[in-house]
């Protein structure tokens, strides 16, 4: 079923091309995927069609429609894999940073998903299709650290009904922006699709879901602060949300802070999970150590 998007270009954006501006703010469209749907007919300006080169009045109602995506084949990749823990019903993977989990535009090779395909072969839960095959739960491209997959659909149930009752643990380390006042605290705010960035997530109460994440400051930096965070749930982005939300964007997070120089993306590290072994039902817990690009962070701050 296809999907029709809705946009409301500000005064702001007077003059801008309306592939890069629907580009700009829709996640899942690049600029010549736009292009494609203008020759199409399927983007409107004020209910008529327009040209790719067509350049915004501002304060016109722009409508997208998003056709259904074609099924895609994911391609097993001989690609090393950093196994923390493996038997025949899951697998602990620490992920390294600017590794994409699974196989979406502009990523359709190099993935995790890559990887576990050659890895485990046909033993993978089938829960989430085959651009997802045994992914229980995911972190960012730029995010490191450890997530676990499942290799078949009765594990992969029981893993995310934990998620779901808040009982799988999830605990990262960051280095976040500014100095904080409260040492340990709860950020309780609920996160949906930003309204005018579809590329970005938000605080708002509108279309949303709850959202809950505990942090701890392990050690100030004068204007950053070495923090431990443990979710309660499992939105997207939520710890970079959270964080920016408060006044303490991750450092390096280009989205919902400012580049750092010296590392590409947020400093965000998942640093410990644990479950209930869906066979066995005897807890488990795995660490990972923080990785090089952390640590010399973390370096620099000291000898500021």
């Amino acid at each position: 079923m296809s999907e029709q998007v809705m946009l409301s270009p500000s005064a702001e954006d007077k003059g801008s091309r309306i592939d890069k501006y629907i580009s700009d703010n829709i996640a899942e469209l690049t600029r010549s995927a736009v292009q494609g749907l203008i020759e199409k007919g399927m983007v409107l300006a004020d209910g008529k069609a327009v040209s790719k080169n067509y350049k915004l009045r501002g304060g016109e109602e722009i409508s997208a429609t998003i056709p259904e995506p074609q099924p895609m084949d994911a391609v097993p990749e001989d690609i090393p894999l950093d196994i923390v823990y493996e038997d025949d019903d899951l697998l602990v993977v620490n992920k390294p940073k600017g590794m994409v989990v699974h196989p979406a535009h502009g990523n359709y090779t190099g993935t995790l998903v890559n990887a576990l395909l050659f890895h485990c072969g046909d033993s993978l839960s089938g829960i989430n299709g085959v651009i997802r095959p045994g992914i229980v739960h995911r972190i960012d491209k730029n995010t490191s650290g450890l997530l676990i997959v499942a290799k078949n659909d009765a594990s992969h149930l029981k893993l995310a009904e934990q998620i779901k009752a808040h009982s799988f643990t999830r605990e990262y380390e960051a280095v976040a922006c500014g100095s904080f006042r409260e040492t340990e605290g709860t950020v309780d705010a609920p996160i949906g699709r930003h309204k005018t960035d579809r590329k970005k997530m938000c605080v708002t109460t509108e279309n949303s879901r709850n959202a809950v994440t505990h942090y701890s400051v392990i050690k100030q930096y004068g204007g950053y602060a070495h923090v431990r965070l443990r979710l309660e749930t499992g939105r997207t982005h939520q710890i970079r949300v959270h964080l920016s939300y408060i006044g303490h964007p991750v450092l390096g997070d280009d989205v919902y802070g400012k580049p750092y120089k010296g590392i590409e993306g947020q400093c965000l590290h998942a640093r410990k999970i644990g479950f209930i072994h869906p066979t066995t039902g005897k807890y488990m817990e795995f660490v990972s150590d923080l990785p090089d690009y952390f640590l010399s962070i973390l370096s620099k701050l000291e000898k500021m």
